[in-house]
């Protein structure tokens, strides 16, 4: 799929009363597209988009004044505060002071994938609601934009698989139904598939599509599958089988540091250095002097 750009939003960020600070513009992410700015004070009228919109206050409080052909709705929105507008709607919106933002836009594609049963997913008109996980979520795909790594692309998959599941099932007009409880795991054939492909390609940026792929599973149906075979998500278990073949690199050979780095998929030297303290509590130096 194709990158999510400003194209695939409503406009309010190529406004010139919004100053971004930091967007995932270019980093190649085809479910999401997330922007972090200033907002100043504005009355606008928008076209629907293809994407459905999250908004994430980061401060507060600040009176919003929104609906379709016409201000109809109006709220004081505090810190924390989540403003919801789903895909191919028209939007009419007042903001009343300067704010700092998150805006996350999911591609509809992605949020359909989250239904398993049921019919097409409608998300909720909604301003001035909380919710912690969403908000959680929506910070972390700001951190993901702060710090981005190529070999971070699983983590940003599972992100925005995760932010699109919980609109579909807290935030829709009609729930989906609920998944069974207790999902079935990967077949020990597909598991063998993605292992071989995991070993292939450690060492290059892999997406939860491309694992997908080898299952003959849809993205959504193999993030829980995986989960229910391996008890974590696919992009922690790539990030260990990183660290782990990272360390036994480091205790028996004698390349270079920021060669093993490359190798086993991480940007440089210093984000394996991150990685192995995290995981391990120690370094890279410190695992080859240990040999």
């Amino acid at each position: 799929m194709r990158e999510l750009g400003l194209t695939d939003t409503q406009g309010i960020l190529a406004q010139p009363w919004v100053r971004p600070r930091r967007t995932s513009a270019g980093f190649g992410w085809d479910r999401v597209y997330v922007s972090a700015q200033r907002e100043l004070p504005y009355r606008e009228s928008f076209q629907g988009a293809g994407s459905h919109l999250v908004i994430l206050h980061l401060d507060g409080p600040v009176t919003v004044r929104r609906g379709r052909r016409g201000l109809t709705e109006a709220c004081r929105v505090s810190a924390g505060g989540l403003f919801l507008h789903p895909a191919g709607l028209e939007l009419d919106v007042e903001l009343g002071d300067r704010l700092n933002t998150v805006h996350v836009y999911v591609s509809d594609a992605t949020l359909q994938a989250t239904a398993d049963s049921g019919g097409p997913v409608r998300l909720k008109e909604e301003v001035g609601g909380t919710d912690p996980l969403l908000r959680q979520l929506v910070l972390a795909l700001d951190g993901a934009v702060r710090r981005w790594e190529p070999s971070g692309r699983a983590y940003v998959d599972q992100l925005a698989l995760m932010t699109a599941a919980h609109l579909a099932r807290h935030h829709s007009v009609r729930r989906p139904e609920a998944p069974p409880r207790g999902p079935a795991g990967l077949s020990d054939r597909q598991f063998r598939a993605v292992r071989e492909l995991l070993d292939e390609r450690l060492a290059e940026p892999l997406s939860l599509d491309d694992l997908a792929l080898a299952t003959g599973l849809s993205v959504s149906q193999f993030a829980r599958r995986f989960k229910a075979r391996t008890g974590c998500s696919p992009h922690r278990y790539l990030l260990r089988l990183r660290v782990e073949r990272a360390a036994g690199m480091l205790r028996a050979g004698t390349a270079p540091i920021a060669q093993v780095a490359v190798d086993c998929g991480f940007s440089h030297q210093e984000h394996l250095t991150r990685v192995i303290r995290a995981h391990l509590g120690t370094t890279p130096a410190a695992l080859r002097q240990s040999r």
